[in-house]
């Protein structure tokens, strides 16, 4: 396979812009902005599923699956259009009950990161509020950093969980999904910021629990 990175990286930031445009055009419209992420991810995911295929064909398959769950413990940030897409997601999947036991493991999680350093935040370890036997609650509308986060060797993700602090102990993270998918939002996020709109970056947790 012949990959130019900038070319892939040029194409994903205007695809990004694209769907930014269309948010923009539309006045800022709730229902075009969540169509508009839902279209960004699933640009995203179709690339993945592309290289992960031809990955597997290499005999380097990536290692993520269902009820792994090594990185769904360390903080995740993510925009404001996402998260309030994954708001908008909750409140048309869950039940009543289910939203309060996810508000609640969303306020242990952040009493646990308290006012840590960045240092000590990146390398702290606690459940994501949306992680229930081993899943995501919310798979459908996981933020762009939860699908472009893939392994190679779910070993090295074990380690980081396990000793997080030593900087030998680094994911074995595939680098074009990474590097697709923060473009796409770098993209996205211009295209809004053209327009007055300054999205800002939260921890997952920290918006769910604004939402009251």
């Amino acid at each position: 396979m012949d990959i130019n990175l900038k070319e892939i990286e040029s194409a994903f930031y205007s695809d990004g812009f694209k769907l930014g445009m269309k948010v923009c055009e539309a006045g800022f419209e709730p229902d075009t902005l969540y169509a508009a992420v839902a279209e960004m991810y699933s640009s995203v995911d179709g690339f993945i599923d592309i290289l992960t295929g031809f990955a597997s064909q290499q005999e380097q398959p990536v290692h993520c699956k269902k009820g792994c769950e090594w990185c769904c413990h360390q903080p995740v940030f993510a925009m404001t259009y996402e998260l309030d897409f994954l708001n908008y997601f909750i409140e048309n999947n869950f039940d009543e009950k289910k939203k309060s036991e996810l508000k609640k493991r969303a306020e242990d999680k952040k009493s646990a990161f308290g006012f840590l350093t960045e240092t000590k935040l990146l390398n702290s370890k606690h459940p994501c509020p949306l992680l229930e036997d081993g899943a995501c609650s919310a798979y459908a509308a996981r933020p762009m950093a939860c699908r472009i986060y893939l392994s190679s060797d779910v070993n090295s993700c074990l380690r980081f969980y396990k000793k997080p602090a030593d900087n030998n102990n680094i994911p074995n993270l595939l680098n074009l999904p990474l590097r697709a998918g923060r473009m796409m939002n770098e993209g996205f996020k211009a295209a809004l910021k053209n327009h007055g709109f300054v999205a800002k970056e939260y921890r997952i947790e920290e918006k769910l629990l604004e939402k009251d």
